[in-house]
């Protein structure tokens, strides 16, 4: 019998939004005699929640396939939908970037993992935000790197603390990763803020790289990219068409390299490499991206002024239930609630989670599946579904929560 061994990188590969889907999947015969229903608040898939792609965005897909469209790309993606790009990044967020400078990816996920491959060393150190969306987590140990958490503050509406992110760059140091508007947290960063990581960035001649694919699904305060407030800091953008255009299974993402100079050019050149190997994103799908950025855009302001009823309705309700608080979400579509026992009730939030979704099939996502330190004794949900899924979800959940006092 051969028993064949897997590497040490793969087994520190952890997904915790989706690996709490096998435990669910375990389940849904127990639920199902139970007669309860799992209600899926573990991944932000607007698409899954009744939120469709765009019209003229799926005709742009069918009809590039019926135009033959279906050739390998130039691995770099196409100049037309780099060029949209460019003129959405300046439109939209003020950052000057050349269609030369834009890298397509199949989806912001491949571009963190291209990007990470390229950036770090083996025993080297990056700085992350903890909680922060944890495939940086993950492609930072699978590459020999080491993520190290900075914290922001729960108490300050998940605002970085830059004192803690000073303290924590040391000499192996390659960059800082800013996620704004922040997963899982919800949190927009505040312009000064951005200003003093920058700032930071700077005194210690790194890069920062700056994830911003909820840049357009913010509630009451103006999203400002870093690339735009940056002047001589090396930024590299990842954004994507997911969320905002709702084309979260089509895969379609970017990296942009934004610098004065010549910074970014050995990285940028090294990604260009990664992106010949794999030899080039969807063709029609980019076609159908050139469509989402050059046609109607009513669709965002829909998609924003949905998600801000479901964002109030959220917030309000769970901090009416005992046992229970969460700050406000400012951004993007998760809320991530403070659990009280955890650490008397529940020795850790995982426990607590796998407990939630057996007794009422409520899935969500255990905090430390972001970060231990910063996202423990936290869960993460979306308030994606409609008020009434939220309101029957909740109400499971304060059940839950009352039988535990």
């Amino acid at each position: 019998m051969v028993k064949v061994e897997v590497t040490n990188r793969v087994n520190k590969i952890e997904y915790a939004i989706r690996d709490v889907d096998i435990l669910a999947k375990r389940l849904t015969k127990e639920l199902a005699k139970k007669q309860k229903r799992i209600f899926h608040l573990n991944i932000g898939d607007p698409v899954a929640f009744g939120f469709h792609t765009p019209q003229h965005i799926k005709k742009a897909l069918c009809r590039a396939v019926e135009e033959q469209e279906n050739y390998y790309s130039p691995s770099e993606g196409l100049a037309l939908l780099r060029q949209a790009i460019a003129e959405k990044e300046r439109k939209i967020n003020g950052v000057d970037v050349s269609a030369d400078s834009i890298l397509i990816t199949s989806g912001v996920s491949e571009g963190i993992q291209m990007l990470l491959g390229a950036f770090l060393e083996e025993g080297e150190e990056i700085l992350l935000p903890g909680p922060a969306y944890s495939p940086y987590v993950s492609y930072s140990k699978f590459y020999g790197g080491t993520p190290i958490m900075y914290e922001t503050v729960e108490d300050n509406r998940w605002q970085p603390n830059i004192d803690d992110l000073r303290e924590k760059i040391s000499k192996k140091t390659r960059g800082i990763v800013v996620i704004n508007p922040n997963n899982p947290c919800g949190a927009l960063y505040e312009e000064k803020v951005l200003k003093q990581i920058l700032d930071l960035a700077g005194e210690h001649s790194l890069p920062v790289l700056s994830d911003e694919i909820y840049d357009q699904i913010t509630y009451d305060k103006r999203f400002v990219s870093l690339a735009h407030l940056a002047k001589d800091i090396p930024v590299i953008g990842l954004n994507g068409f997911s969320k905002t255009h709702m084309m979260t299974g089509w895969r379609l993402g970017y990296l942009y390299f934004c610098d004065d100079g010549e910074q970014l050019q050995q990285l940028k050149e090294s990604v260009e490499k990664e992106c010949r190997i794999r030899i080039c994103a969807n063709t029609p799908v980019q076609k159908a991206g050139v469509a989402a950025l050059n046609g109607p855009q009513d669709h965002v302001q829909d998609l924003v002024e949905k998600l801000k009823v479901r964002r109030d309705y959220a917030h309000q309700r769970l901090n009416q239930i005992e046992g229970l608080s969460s700050t406000e979400p400012e951004g993007a579509f998760y809320i991530f609630p403070k659990v009280q026992a955890v650490g008397s009730t529940w020795k850790t939030d995982k426990e607590f989670t796998f407990e939630l979704l057996r007794e009422t099939g409520v899935l969500v996502v255990h905090g430390s599946g972001f970060d231990p330190i910063f996202g423990g004794g936290h869960f993460r949900a979306v308030f994606l579904p409609p008020i009434e899924t939220l309101e029957q979800a909740f109400n499971e959940i304060e059940r839950f929560m009352e039988k535990r006092k």
